[in-house]
Protein backbone atom coordinates (compact mmCIF):
# COMPACT_ATOMS: atom_id res chain seq x y z
CA UNK A 1 0.00 0.00 0.00
CA UNK A 2 1.30 3.44 -0.89
CA UNK A 3 0.38 6.44 1.41
CA UNK A 4 -1.38 9.41 0.02
CA UNK A 5 1.50 11.48 0.49
CA UNK A 6 3.94 9.17 -1.50
CA UNK A 7 1.76 10.28 -4.19
CA UNK A 8 2.15 12.99 -7.35
CA UNK A 9 0.33 16.00 -6.88
CA UNK A 10 -1.60 14.50 -10.16
CA UNK A 11 -2.46 11.68 -8.35
CA UNK A 12 -3.64 13.31 -5.11
CA UNK A 13 -5.76 15.36 -7.28
CA UNK A 14 -7.28 12.55 -9.39
CA UNK A 15 -8.10 11.24 -6.08
CA UNK A 16 -9.30 14.48 -4.34
CA UNK A 17 -11.81 15.04 -7.57
CA UNK A 18 -13.26 11.91 -6.89
CA UNK A 19 -13.98 12.09 -3.12
CA UNK A 20 -15.45 15.57 -3.73
CA UNK A 21 -18.05 14.08 -6.57
CA UNK A 22 -18.74 10.87 -4.43
CA UNK A 23 -19.62 13.66 -1.43
CA UNK A 24 -21.66 16.46 -3.85
CA UNK A 25 -23.67 13.54 -5.23
CA UNK A 26 -24.18 11.29 -1.98
CA UNK A 27 -23.55 8.18 -4.10
CA UNK A 28 -21.94 5.21 -3.12
CA UNK A 29 -18.48 5.92 -5.44
CA UNK A 30 -16.96 8.66 -7.16
CA UNK A 31 -14.33 8.53 -9.40
CA UNK A 32 -11.44 10.40 -12.00
CA UNK A 33 -9.39 9.76 -15.04
CA UNK A 34 -6.92 11.58 -16.30
CA UNK A 35 -6.27 10.99 -20.21
CA UNK A 36 -2.96 11.18 -22.05
CA UNK A 37 -3.59 15.11 -22.25
CA UNK A 38 -3.62 15.89 -18.63
CA UNK A 39 -7.29 16.29 -18.82
CA UNK A 40 -9.77 14.69 -15.64
CA UNK A 41 -13.10 13.20 -16.26
CA UNK A 42 -14.88 12.86 -13.25
CA UNK A 43 -17.95 11.00 -12.10
CA UNK A 44 -20.95 9.30 -9.92
CA UNK A 45 -22.21 6.21 -9.29
CA UNK A 46 -24.65 5.65 -12.12
CA UNK A 47 -27.80 4.18 -11.09
CA UNK A 48 -31.04 4.71 -13.26
CA UNK A 49 -33.57 2.12 -13.25
CA UNK A 50 -33.01 1.52 -16.79
CA UNK A 51 -28.67 2.02 -16.67
CA UNK A 52 -26.47 1.25 -13.57
CA UNK A 53 -22.92 2.11 -13.99
CA UNK A 54 -19.86 2.13 -11.12
CA UNK A 55 -18.43 5.34 -10.84
CA UNK A 56 -14.93 4.41 -12.40
CA UNK A 57 -17.04 2.76 -15.63
CA UNK A 58 -18.84 5.97 -15.93
CA UNK A 59 -15.59 8.18 -15.79
CA UNK A 60 -13.83 5.97 -18.55
CA UNK A 61 -17.22 6.85 -20.76
CA UNK A 62 -16.53 10.10 -20.55
CA UNK A 63 -13.46 9.95 -21.16
CA UNK A 64 -13.97 8.34 -24.42
CA UNK A 65 -17.28 10.41 -25.24
CA UNK A 66 -14.82 13.50 -24.85
CA UNK A 67 -12.21 11.95 -27.26
CA UNK A 68 -9.75 10.47 -24.93
CA UNK A 69 -7.33 8.34 -26.63
CA UNK A 70 -5.49 6.76 -23.54
CA UNK A 71 -5.46 7.03 -19.87
CA UNK A 72 -2.69 7.59 -17.33
CA UNK A 73 -4.25 7.26 -14.16
CA UNK A 74 -7.66 6.20 -12.83
CA UNK A 75 -8.93 6.90 -8.86
CA UNK A 76 -11.91 5.53 -7.52
CA UNK A 77 -13.22 6.65 -4.25
CA UNK A 78 -15.47 3.76 -2.18
CA UNK A 79 -16.22 1.73 1.32
CA UNK A 80 -15.33 -1.29 -1.34
CA UNK A 81 -11.83 -3.23 -0.49
CA UNK A 82 -10.95 -3.47 -4.13
CA UNK A 83 -11.62 -1.92 -7.59
CA UNK A 84 -13.75 -4.77 -9.33
CA UNK A 85 -12.64 -6.90 -12.49
CA UNK A 86 -15.42 -4.74 -14.77
CA UNK A 87 -13.88 -1.17 -13.15
CA UNK A 88 -10.54 -2.68 -14.24
CA UNK A 89 -11.23 -4.00 -17.28
CA UNK A 90 -12.27 -0.42 -18.67
CA UNK A 91 -9.49 1.37 -17.50
CA UNK A 92 -7.58 -1.35 -18.96
CA UNK A 93 -9.34 -0.96 -22.37
CA UNK A 94 -7.98 2.20 -22.68
CA UNK A 95 -5.13 2.57 -21.22
CA UNK A 96 -4.05 -0.60 -21.38
CA UNK A 97 -2.75 -3.06 -19.10
CA UNK A 98 -0.24 -1.36 -16.68
CA UNK A 99 -2.52 2.10 -16.30
CA UNK A 100 -2.73 2.63 -12.36
CA UNK A 101 -6.05 2.42 -10.27
CA UNK A 102 -5.77 4.10 -7.07
CA UNK A 103 -8.32 2.95 -4.50
CA UNK A 104 -9.09 5.48 -1.43
CA UNK A 105 -11.31 5.45 1.05
CA UNK A 106 -14.00 8.02 1.73
CA UNK A 107 -11.66 10.05 4.08
CA UNK A 108 -8.98 10.47 0.95
CA UNK A 109 -7.12 7.87 2.05
CA UNK A 110 -5.04 5.67 -0.28
CA UNK A 111 -5.78 2.20 0.55
CA UNK A 112 -3.95 0.63 -2.52
CA UNK A 113 -2.80 0.90 -6.28
CA UNK A 114 -3.26 -1.65 -8.65
CA UNK A 115 -2.81 -1.94 -12.15
CA UNK A 116 -5.72 -2.01 -14.75
CA UNK A 117 -4.15 -5.23 -16.11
Amino acid sequence: MTQTTDLGPEDRKIITLARSARARNGVPEGAAVRDETGRTYVAGTVALESLRLSALRTAVAMAVASGAKSLEAAAVVTDADTASDEDRAAVRDLGGAATPVLLAGPDGELRATVTAG
